[in-house]
């Protein structure tokens, strides 16, 4: 191996030092940047996916599935196992002409994804080696050129990724020829081979299949079970996302991960359902993030498989199959399917109510569905107290379809109505013992205390904000649908319970903006109603010879997911663009940064212990003291004595931490010292960045926010209390988070 490796360092310094010359100095960092190499990529895609047939179309599929399993399994797996420091690092006269970083150096990624793509490329048009194999080797030589790579890591990348690629494609198509041909024979008929798209199947298989299969429509069956794998596919990946810690808990998740802790009836902003899920959650999985967030992706699935059903029996399997793809591009319900915060469990408690609820009107509806709609929205407003909302859009749905009124002479709505009391119980019962504070917490979230005063400032921020965190495309769509469907409302019923459902909210909050802000999240119960009136719609519109609604839905779908996997992954906007994303701007910059942020205060506070008090830690805000008692492993065994982290105290509720005793550190921790820990505000960016940026003139035009004066209160409560300045909490180079911290000694 020691001969092995001479031979390697020999041939690096060879390509790194003696072929040094202008020409390869300016053109091999180009390549390594690749700046236009991603955009080029999704531009070719989209041209194939348009104009390249059947066999573009497997194409762009099969090179997705083969550079990501390349990518992001097999060559960022033996990076962490070998650990081979790359040349840059490892050689003191190493020349790097780019970034060098930190991560292991066998396999290089570059040469992996590209000799993945030529292979590919192979497979489905032959002739193309002849320009991808000079590029892909051109791009390997590159890595070994600027320094960051060893020959032997470039020629492992293009083994395994050829290879990795191959196996993928004939792994796919092997499942395609098993799975397809049992379950999809209508499609396979037309496509029974993924290495052959161009051909047909010579038997009758298909056809007889069809003829087979159950249900009203054949081709019914085949939309819903394509939803049915679109579903567990997407379950798959979120849940290894959320277990592979590509993102941190954000503040609410940490604050409500605290309340499991502390089981209660209610709490001082939120209704119980939220800690008893996470409960559940950190019962199965333990205290780590996929216990937090388990249940999102599980409800997701849930509410896929519920809606896709619904639209099935009422509409059709194929606009059920659509919905879910739209969902799935929708920015704010793709995240909500990963963050475990009150949303999630209220979206699927309220969409449940209201399909129980539809079949409850119908003539031939039962108490058992009213019990059961009610149940759904008990539960609903356990989570969050927006559910009380369905009983005014059930009230309106009543006044404006007059057939429905004969439930009203029936014991079912009332019987809903009754067990939605019920649920309120737990919250009723917690503020009057606690002065009713959730009232009065609530009513100053909305602004009902203050005078109204109308104001445009909140109404367009309100409708920009949703179009851009709903896709705008869907979102301009939706509110065309409403409109254009109230002119028809009379015609049909299923539609206008749908916008009394969700529409009503919209636009009730929409109008709530002319008198303070409005949270993107409140609508978040009535998207799916309104998606779904806008699916029925549209393909009503398609069916009348519309034929610019296809191209509506996809430009919508590529735009929305394109959207979605940058939120998901926003590495990958510096890779597009060339540079690094700043981290001040990274969309991911709420949830990246604290796990290091925790370590520096840990750091702080481990050299205050050598003056041989005890040393707690005090925050500034709630979501942080969450946080940080989830990332210190010392903090979080604390849970069940005396806490380590603490909020700041205050001489009113302000949050739920107030009505915990062990949480005042000022009888719990006298004599004793900190350190507190406070998040300078928010910098402010120079209106030229994102053109700085892109060009790579420079990434330093961020300010840095001034640091924090002393807190009065710290110098009211210790002896004394010492600055130690703002620390950078770095994440891949980049500045991710800015805390201040502040020892504080001898708390009186």
């Amino acid at each position: 191996m020691a001969w092995l490796q001479a031979i390697d360092t020999a041939l690096f310094r060879f390509v790194n030092q003696s072929l040094v010359n202008p020409v390869l100095d300016w053109l091999m960092p180009e390549l390594a940047g690749q700046r236009l190499f991603v955009p080029a990529l999704v531009a070719i895609g989209a041209l194939l996916l348009w104009k390249g047939g059947r066999r573009g179309r497997v194409f762009v599929f099969c090179l997705a599935i083969g550079i990501a399993l390349t990518d992001g399994l097999v060559c960022n797996t033996i990076k962490h196992a070998v650990g081979r420091p790359r040349p840059c690092i490892a050689l003191a006269d190493a020349r790097c002409l780019i970034g060098c970083s930190n991560s292991g150096s066998l396999p290089s990624a570059h040469a992996a994804n590209w000799f993945a793509g030529t292979m590919v490329c192979f497979i489905f048009y032959r002739r193309s080696w002849r320009f991808m194999v000079p590029f892909a080797a051109t791009i390997a030589f590159s890595r070994v050129y600027n320094g960051v790579h060893y020959p032997s890591d470039v020629l492992a990348g293009a083994i395994l990724g050829a290879g990795c690629a191959g196996a993928a494609v004939l792994c796919v198509d092997d499942l395609w020829r098993r799975i397809g041909r049992k379950w999809f024979p209508h499609w396979w008929s037309r496509l029974p081979s993924i290495l052959h798209p161009d051909a047909q199947a010579k038997d009758e298989y298909g056809a007889s299949a069809l003829e087979r299969s159950p249900g009203k429509s054949p081709l019914d069956q085949h939309w819903l079970r394509l939803g049915y794998v679109l579903t567990a596919a997407l379950l798959l990946f979120r849940l290894v996302y959320i277990a592979a810690g590509v993102i941190e808990l954000s503040n609410d998740e940490a604050y409500q991960w605290l309340w499991s802790k502390h089981l209660a009836l209610s709490y001082y902003s939120k209704p119980p359902g939220i800690a008893f899920l996470q409960f559940a959650g950190t019962a199965l999985w333990g205290d780590t993030q996929l216990g937090v967030r388990f249940f999102s992706p599980v409800f997701a699935a849930i509410l896929s498989v519920v809606v896709l059903r619904f639209l099935a029996r009422e509409v059709g399997a194929r606009q059920g199959f659509l919905l879910l793809l739209i969902i799935t591009s929708a920015p704010l319900l793709s995240v909500g399917s990963v963050l475990m915060t009150i949303d999630p469990p209220l979206v699927l408690c309220w969409t449940l109510a209201i399909i129980v609820g539809w079949r409850a009107v119908q003539p031939d509806g039962t108490t058992k569905q009213w019990l059961l709609a009610g149940l759904a929205a008990g539960l609903g407003f356990l989570c969050k107290y927006s559910a009380a909302y369905l009983v005014v859009c059930w009230v309106v749905f009543f006044l404006l379809w007059p057939p429905a009124r004969l439930h009203l002479r029936r014991p079912g709505p009332y019987l809903a109505l009754l067990i939605l009391a019920l649920c309120t119980l737990p919250v009723l019962i917690w503020n009057a013992q606690n002065g009713w504070i959730t009232v009065r917490h609530v009513a100053e979230n909305a602004g009902m205390d203050s005078p109204w005063r109308p104001t445009l400032r909140f109404f367009w921020e309100f409708l920009f904000v949703e179009a851009a965190l709903l896709n705008p495309v869907f979102f301009v769509g939706a509110l065309w649908a409403m409109a254009a469907f109230w002119k028809r409302r009379r015609e049909n019923p299923l539609g206008l319970y749908l916008f009394c459902m969700g529409g009503l909210v919209f636009l009730g909050h929409w109008a709530y903006s002319l008198h303070s802000r409005v949270l993107p999240n409140w609508v978040a119960p009535a998207l799916l109603p309104m998606y779904c009136l806008m699916i029925i719609y549209w393909d009503a519109r398609w069916r009348e010879g519309l034929r610019a609604v296809k191209g509506w839905l996809t430009g919508g779908l590529v735009f929305g997911l394109l959207a979605v996997v940058l939120m998901h992954e926003s590495d990958l906007i510096g890779k597009i663009a060339g540079h690094p994303l700043p981290g001040d701007v990274d969309p991911l910059r709420r949830v990246r940064g604290y796990k290091e942020a925790a370590a520096c205060v840990e750091q702080a506070r481990q050299k205050l212990l050598q003056e041989g008090k005890p040393v707690f830690i005090i925050c500034d805000h709630y979501g942080i003291a969450g946080l940080f008692s989830f990332y210190l492993p010392e903090a979080r065994a604390a849970l069940r004595g005396k806490p380590l982290v603490y909020c700041q105290t205050s001489a009113k509720p302000e949050n739920q931490l107030y009505f915990w005793p062990e949480y005042r550190y000022a009888s719990q921790r006298k004599a004793e010292n900190a350190i507190y820990v406070t998040e300078p505000g928010s910098c402010s960016l120079e209106p030229a960045w994102p053109w700085k940026w892109l060009t790579g003139k420079g990434v330093g035009f961020a300010r840095v926010p001034p640091p924090v004066p002393t807190p009065p209160l710290l110098l009211q409560e210790f002896d004394s209390v010492t600055d130690l300045g703002v620390q950078e909490i770095k994440l891949r180079g980049r500045i991710m988070k800015r805390v201040q911290l502040f020892e504080c000694r001898n708390l009186r």
